[in-house]
C-alpha cells in the first residue's frame, strides 16, 4: 500500500448538491471535510439538477486544500450512481474526492479506481460501510485501492440492516470492526453524524466514545455541531508534546527502536504520533 498524506479529519458537514448557494457557506464552518451531496439530501426528481450544478461548481471552484472538499454520489452499481459516475468522467475538472455509498464489496471499488486510472482522474475515495455486506468484507475493502484515504461508519442504515436499534451499545460491535478495517489499511475512520441537535451533551458524549474506539473524527448536521466535535477529536497539549517527544526520539535514533520514558518503542508507533500531530493542526510527515 502507498503511504497516504495524514491531515485532520476531526469533522465533516454535509451540503445538499442542488443549492450551490450553501457550498461557500460549508466549507467556512470550520469541518475538516465539506461533503456535497447527490444522495440521501436530493428526491429524485432533483438528482439530474443537483448533478449538473455540483459538478459545474466543482470544475470552477477554485479550492485551496485547507478544507477536505467532496461529494457523495449515488450507490455506484445504482442507476443515478452511474450517471454521476459517467457525468464525472466527461466533467472538465472532476471533483478532488468522492464518498460512495451503500458499498457491498471490493469489486465496487476496485472497478471504479480503474475506470479513473484509464480517464486520469485523480479524485480520492472515501467509502461508507454502512450494508451488512459491507461490514463483512470492510477488511478487504478498505485494502482495495490506495485511493482509499478513509472509510466512514453509516450507522443509521445499518442498523436498518442489521434489524437492530441505532444506539452506542448495539451498533459498538458494528463501529468496532470498520476501526479495525481502517487501522489495518492505515486509513483514518469517521463515525456517524449525532441526530439530534438539541443534546449537545449526548453527542460530546457519542463523539468521546467514538475517540477513545479509535475513530478519526465524526459528522455533523448542524454547524453548531463541529466546534464540540473538533474539541473532543484535537489531541490535548499533553498528547500533542508526547507525540513529539516520540518523534524526536526516532528522529535522534540509529535504530528502529527507541525508549520513551522508559517505554521500549518500535518505528511503527511513528504512524500514530504523525496522526496525532496532524489531528492538532500541526506539519508533519
Amino acid at each position: 500500500m502507498t503511504e497516504r498524506a495524514v491531515r485532520p479529519r476531526r469533522s465533516f458537514i454535509f451540503a445538499p448538491g442542488n443549492k450551490p448557494e450553501m457550498f461557500p457557506k460549508a466549507l467556512k464552518v470550520g469541518a475538516d471535510i465539506m461533503c456535497v451531496d447527490l444522495e440521501d439530501a436530493i428526491a429524485p426528481q432533483h438528482k439530474a439538477e443537483a448533478r449538473t450544478t455540483t459538478l459545474g461548481w466543482f470544475a470552477q471552484a477554485e479550492l485551496d486544500g485547507e478544507v477536505e472538499a467532496m461529494v457523495r454520489i449515488n450507490p455506484p452499481r445504482t442507476p443515478d450512481g452511474m450517471r454521476d459516475i459517467d457525468a464525472i468522467l466527461s466533467s472538465p475538472k472532476a471533483p478532488p474526492a468522492l464518498m460512495l455509498p451503500k458499498v457491498k464489496t471490493p469489486g465496487e471499488i476496485t472497478a471504479l479506481a480503474e475506470l479513473f486510472d484509464e480517464f486520469k482522474i485523480a479524485a480520492r475515495l472515501h467509502v461508507i460501510i454502512e450494508t451488512n455486506e459491507a461490514l463483512e468484507a470492510a477488511w478487504d475493502i478498505a485494502r482495495v485501492s490506495d485511493r482509499i484515504d478513509a472509510l466512514f461508519f453509516g450507522g443509521v442504515d445499518m442498523a436498518a440492516d442489521l434489524r437492530c436499534r441505532n444506539s452506542w451499545a448495539a451498533l459498538q460491535y458494528t463501529r468496532s470492526r470498520v476501526v479495525h478495517a481502517a487501522a489495518g489499511a492505515g486509513v483514518d475512520v469517521i463515525d456517524v453524524p449525532y441526530l439530534d441537535l438539541n443534546d449537545m451533551d449526548g453527542m460530546r458524549a457519542e463523539a468521546e466514545a467514538a475517540a477513545e474506539l479509535g475513530f478519526s473524527g465524526k459528522g455533523s448536521i448542524h454547524p453548531k455541531q463541529v466546534p464540540v466535535l473538533n474539541a473532543v477529536f484535537t489531541p490535548s497539549e499533553a498528547e500533542v508534546a508526547y507525540a513529539q517527544k516520540i518523534i524526536f526520539a526516532f528522529e535522534q535514533a540509529d535504530s528502529g527502536l527507541v525508549v520513551v520514558d522508559g517505554k521500549l518503542m518500535e518505528k511503527p508507533v511513528l504512524r500514530s504520533m504523525y496522526r496525532v500531530l496532524a489531528r492538532a493542526g500541526q506539519a508533519s510527515n
